[in-house]
C-alpha cells in the first residue's frame, strides 16, 4: 500500500511540475513574443467585418465598440509552441538515461506522439488563416481562409485521426459510463471526424477578452484528472503542460487583453481535445466537460437556422456571450460566469466518467 500511494504521489507530483515549468516559460516568453507582435502590426485589418452568412453585423458592434489600440493575434502560438518545447527538451534530456529526466519525459509513443502531433499540425493550419487575417484578407468572422475551407481540414484531420485510432490502435469500441464498451466496428472513424468537427464549431467561444482561455482551462484540466486516474501519466501531464500555457496567455489575456488566442490556438486546442476524449474512452462525457463549447456552436446554429426559415432571431446575438452582453451584461461578468459554467461541468462530466 505505502508503495502504491508513493508510486502515485510520484506521478502526481510529476504532472504538477511539468505544469508549472510550462507555466513559467510561457510566462516569461509573453513579453518578447508581444513586442514583435506589435512592432509588426500584426492584428486583423479589416474592420468591416461580416457574420458567417454573409450580412453585416449589427448587433456585434454597438456592444463591442472598436477598440482604441489595436489588439494583435497569435496568442496560440504559447499553448502549442511551448507545449512542443517542453516536450522536446525532456525527451532528449531522457536519452542520458538520468533518472530524474525520465521521470519527467512524457513524449511516449502509446499516449501522447498522435495527440501532440495533432496540437501542432492543426495549430500551423490556424496559424496559416491568423496571416492571412492580418494581411487584410476574409470577409467573415474570423476572416482568413473561407469557412469550407477550415471545415475541410478539420474534417480531414478527423477522418486521419479517426482512421489512425482504429487501424493503428485497433479502437473500435465506445465507452459509455455506468454500462460498459459498444463496439461501433468502421462507424468508430466517422464517429471520431464528426466529434472532431462537432468540437471545432465550439471555437468560436473566441470572442471575448478571456473566456476561451478559462474554458479551455476547465477542459485540459478535467482530462488531466481522468487521465491520471486511467494511469495514463504521460497523457495526463501532456494535458497540465497545456493548462500551464493557457494560464500564462490568460494572464495577458484578461481584459484588457493584450493578444488574442486567434485560429493558431482555437484549431490545434480543439482537435486535441478530440483526440484526448478518445485516448481517455470519455467521448459521452466530453459534451459535458466541454459543455460552453458545445453551447457556443448550437447558438450560432439555431440562430442561422431561425433567419434562414422562420426569418427572426432566437437571440440578440450569437455566438450566446453576445447575447448576454446584447441584454446589458458587462463583458467581464460574462466571461467570469462562463468560466463558473465551464468549471461546473467538468466537475461533473470527470464525476460521471470516473463513476462509469
Amino acid at each position: 500500500m505505502d508503495l502504491l500511494v508513493s508510486a502515485t504521489s510520484i506521478n502526481v507530483i510529476k504532472v504538477l511540475v511539468l505544469s508549472f515549468l510550462s507555466f513559467l516559460v510561457a510566462f516569461f516568453s509573453v513579453p518578447p513574443l508581444t513586442h514583435f507582435l506589435y512592432k509588426h502590426q500584426l492584428w486583423r485589418k479589416d474592420k468591416k467585418a461580416k457574420s458567417i452568412d454573409g450580412r453585416q453585423l449589427v448587433v456585434i458592434p454597438h456592444v463591442h465598440p472598436q477598440r482604441k489600440k489595436p489588439v494583435p493575434r497569435f496568442g496560440g502560438l504559447l499553448v502549442w509552441v511551448i507545449p512542443l518545447v517542453i516536450s522536446l527538451i525532456f525527451f532528449f534530456l531522457a536519452q542520458t538515461h538520468n533518472p530524474l529526466f525520465v521521470k519527467l519525459n512524457f513524449l511516449s509513443r502509446g499516449q501522447t506522439w498522435l495527440p501532440l502531433i495533432i496540437l501542432v499540425g492543426a495549430s500551423l493550419l490556424g496559424l496559416a488563416d491568423d496571416l492571412l487575417q492580418v494581411r487584410g484578407r476574409g470577409k467573415y468572422v474570423g476572416g482568413g481562409l473561407r469557412l469550407s475551407w477550415r471545415i475541410g481540414i478539420m474534417a480531414l484531420l478527423g477522418l486521419l485521426g479517426g482512421w489512425w485510432f482504429y487501424a493503428k490502435l485497433g479502437a473500435h469500441t465506445i465507452h459509455i459510463p455506468g454500462d460498459g464498451d459498444v463496439s461501433f466496428g468502421w462507424w468508430y472513424i466517422p464517429t471520431f471526424m464528426i466529434t472532431m468537427l462537432a468540437v471545432y464549431s465550439g471555437g468560436v467561444i473566441d470572442g471575448l477578452d478571456g473566456l476561451a482561455g478559462g474554458t479551455f482551462i476547465s477542459i485540459f484540466s478535467a482530462f488531466s484528472v481522468i487521465a491520471l486516474a486511467r494511469h495514463q501519466i504521460d497523457l495526463a501531464a501532456f494535458c497540465m503542460v497545456i493548462v500551464g500555457a493557457l494560464l500564462a496567455f490568460l494572464w495577458f489575456n484578461i481584459p484588457p487583453a493584450r493578444f488574442y488566442l486567434g485560429e493558431s490556438g482555437v484549431m490545434g486546442l480543439c482537435a486535441t481535445v478530440t483526440v484526448i476524449a478518445f485516448f481517455t474512452d470519455s467521448l459521452l462525457v466530453l459534451p459535458i466537460i466541454g459543455f460552453l463549447l458545445f453551447l457556443e456552436s448550437g447558438s450560432v446554429i439555431v440562430q442561422l437556422l431561425s433567419k434562414r426559415f422562420r426569418h427572426k432571431k432566437v437571440f440578440l446575438a450569437s455566438p450566446i456571450h453576445h447575447h448576454f452582453e446584447a441584454k446589458g451584461w458587462p463583458h467581464y461578468k460574462v466571461t467570469m460566469r462562463f468560466w463558473v459554467v465551464a468549471f461546473i461541468t467538468a466537475l461533473v462530466g470527470v464525476i460521471i466518467r470516473l463513476l462509469g
